[in-house]
């Protein structure tokens, strides 16, 4: 199942979208509106271009100081590019079929980004989706070098990985910008390989749309949001490929670490990035740990407000609609007496209303080996208990 329930990629045709047959009184309608379109895409990249040049050179203005003034937007964007391509990389991951004897049987390719050298080694951060499932990495340099690559470790929850290879040749990395700076409206571009190793380096221009959307984040099989994620979003053009490519401001520093975009009949300009400092901490983790260690309490939950049978079975007080009801419990909460059809009303003292809530709760507020206070009914009374985080293991 995909980390992210969108479409991402998708070329589907929308299910809104209804044929309507040639000659009808819709076709003058469908004619009126591609004239008004590209009336307004007209306006639209006149404005960017007043923007970009302070209105130098519009409508026939010439001069020393309108052709530099003309000049300074594209220079820093030009600059910009040129101070970050030579760290942005293609990722090629190599996916082995177990029934052809372990052979290469299929590829996938993504985007990176270096950002470090040290001990001989260049690291590239890119996507956990890039690599995920993989069986063998190479990275494609600027200049069509081929090394392989192994993964330092991956993080599903955030869609990071960093990769390690030999450092030889390398002369660029890329500087990490400051992403809780960014403003709405501000210039940005984004350096990937979209569609593969023949659209490598690809440079595209647009705006920060919004320093902060989040998104719902979908890991497991239920449909359920199991996390969310705090993305900048731009309309620079994002496409396949450009999975770990890198959001640039015009400082020429790396914003973000582009993930995905909504591809739909009737959707553009809506990519989506990893905030930079929200990646710092875990390509850190990474590094050090080969993971992101999270605490855990050892629990299957469902939100109360989708419990069937919640009056027969769980017996709560009128005023009780909110919770996480336990299915399943395990290791510490198992330990401390946690049982099927119990309702997890707080942690802490803090309320939460469904599985969301709590692995929030756990992830942001608390560490491996504290206590935790959990408040919850059985059969209508309320109780509570304590019990230590233990940490979460990969499954």
């Amino acid at each position: 199942m995909s980390l992210f329930q969108d479409d991402f990629y998708s070329t589907r045709v929308s299910r809104w979208k209804q044929r309507v047959p040639q000659g009808s009184p819709r076709d003058g309608n469908r004619l009126f509106w591609i004239i008004a379109g590209s009336i307004l895409g007209g306006m639209a990249l006149m404005l960017l271009f007043v923007v970009m040049t302070g209105g130098a050179g519009l409508f026939g203005g010439s001069g020393s100081a309108g052709e530099g003034q003309a000049s300074y937007g594209q220079d820093r964007v030009v600059a910009a590019a040129a101070k970050v391509r030579p760290a942005i990389v293609s990722v090629v991951s190599s996916f082995a079929d177990g029934e052809k004897g372990g052979a290469s049987s299929a590829m996938g390719m993504g985007s990176g980004i270096i950002f470090e050298k040290k001990d001989g080694k260049a690291r590239i951060v890119t996507n956990n989706h890039v690599v995920e499932g993989a069986s063998s990495y190479e990275v494609v340099m600027i200049g069509g070098e081929r090394k392989k690559a192994v993964v330092l470790g991956a993080d599903k929850m955030t869609d990071l990985a960093v990769l390690e290879i030999e450092d030889s040749g390398i002369k660029e990395t890329a500087v990490f910008g400051d992403s809780d700076t960014l403003q709405v409206g501000e210039m940005a571009i984004t350096i990937g390989n979209p569609l593969g190793i023949n659209y490598a380096q690809t440079v595209t221009f647009g705006i920060i749309s919004s320093p902060k959307v989040t998104i719902p984040v979908f890991l497991g099989q239920n449909g359920e949001t199991e996390w969310e994620m705090d993305v900048i979003q731009t309309d620079a053009a994002i496409n396949q490929g450009n999975s770990g490519g890198a959001l640039v401001s015009l400082e020429g520093k790396v914003v973000g670490i582009n993930s995905m975009k909504v591809s739909d009949a009737g959707v553009e300009g809506l990519g989506f990035a990893i905030p930079i400092n929200e990646a710092k901490p875990i390509i850190d983790m990474l590094i050090e740990n080969h993971k992101v260690s999270r605490p855990f309490i050892g629990v299957t939950t469902e939100y109360l407000e989708g419990f069937d049978g919640q009056s027969d079975v769980l017996k709560l007080p009128a005023d009780v609609v909110k919770g996480a009801v336990v299915l399943e419990t395990i290791g510490p909460a198992k330990n401390a007496g946690l049982k099927l059809n119990d309702v997890i009303v707080a942690l802490d003292q803090q309320e939460v209303d469904g599985p969301l809530a709590i692995r929030k709760y756990l992830y942001n507020e608390k560490n491996i080996g504290d206590k935790l206070k959990i408040t919850y009914y059985r059969g209508g009374k309320k109780s509570s208990v304590t019990l230590v985080l233990e940490e979460l293991k990969d499954k």
